[in-house]
């Protein structure tokens, strides 16, 4: 969701830059900067960039340089020489004082007139138009990174599926490593033991350390992630819900392991799983 867009228009009397700044956010956080005299049209600017972002925490500013001689604030004279005149009187100094008296003048209330300046349709015709330029920049921006970002999905998901692997073929070895050290650890105690009740106590234990299940729902999950991500309707959130359940199955596997090679390649998949958390945020 991260991005950037401006577009800069040159009008005869004046310089309007337009810049469209995208963050990271669950949902749609708008902030619109304006000039007051395009205010009226705050609520319309709001619903195209509501419409065309959806998500991010976005910054929307136009600034405007005056570029022309002219300018829309006057000196209030009657207003100015009275203030002069009664400050002359308050401090009882000379006439060879009035600069003095000028620069205290212009600071008071009323001292200087700002004409309103009305809304020209024309000129936000104009503005509006690269409004849409900076939108547009900006979706390209988006959607140039979800390009980057979907490789990086892929590779990432099939390292996750090259460690499943490791751990499926692993997984003989970790039984017969779990019976041997259960059979040690008995054997150990010098006492006598009933083989039957051995094995059915060892095949108990097996089954509370089995991980199919969770084999099979991770292998599920990759493919559906992966399926998602090609799809039209792909979105950040439900991608998001994806990769939570990866990481509980992932979760439950490094639990039940149990076996150090085992363990190794489960710490991998947490680590390129971490790696896609911290980019989903970027998916909208």
């Amino acid at each position: 969701m991260t991005g950037y867009g401006k577009a800069v228009l040159q009008l005869p009397t004046k310089k309007v830059t337009i810049e469209i700044k995208s963050l990271n956010s669950k949902n749609l956080d708008l902030n619109v900067r304006i000039p007051s005299y395009y205010k009226e049209k705050e609520l319309a600017v709001r619903k195209k960039l509501a419409s065309s972002l959806v998500r991010g925490k976005v910054d929307f500013s136009i600034y405007v340089e005056m570029t022309a001689d002219e300018t829309s604030t006057t000196v209030n004279k009657k207003v100015v020489k009275q203030y002069v005149e009664q400050l002359r009187n308050t401090l009882s100094i000379g006439s060879e004082d009035d600069i003095e008296l000028l620069k205290m003048a212009i600071r008071m209330p009323d001292a200087l007139t700002t004409e309103r300046e009305e809304l020209d349709e024309n000129e936000w015709n104009l503005i509006n138009e690269n409004i849409d330029v900076a939108i547009t920049e900006i979706v390209q921006y988006r959607i140039d990174e979800a390009a980057s970002l979907e490789i990086d999905f892929k590779e990432r998901i099939t390292n996750i599926n090259n460690y499943l692997e490791e751990v499926k073929a692993l997984d003989n070895d970790r039984i017969e490593n779990v019976k041997t050290r259960l059979k040690k650890a008995i054997d150990d105690l010098k006492v006598d033991t009933d083989e039957n009740r051995f094995e059915q106590e060892l095949i108990y234990y097996l089954e509370k350390l089995d991980i199919n299940e969770e084999k099979v729902r991770l292998a599920n999950h990759l493919d559906y992630f992966l399926q998602t991500l090609a799809s039209e309707d792909s979105n950040g959130k439900k991608l998001g819900f994806i990769v939570q359940e990866m990481g509980r199955e992932i979760n439950t596997t490094g639990s039940k392991a149990n076996f150090a090679p085992m363990q190794k390649a489960v710490i991998q998949m947490k680590n390129e799983l971490e790696q896609i958390k911290e980019q989903i945020l970027n998916v909208l």
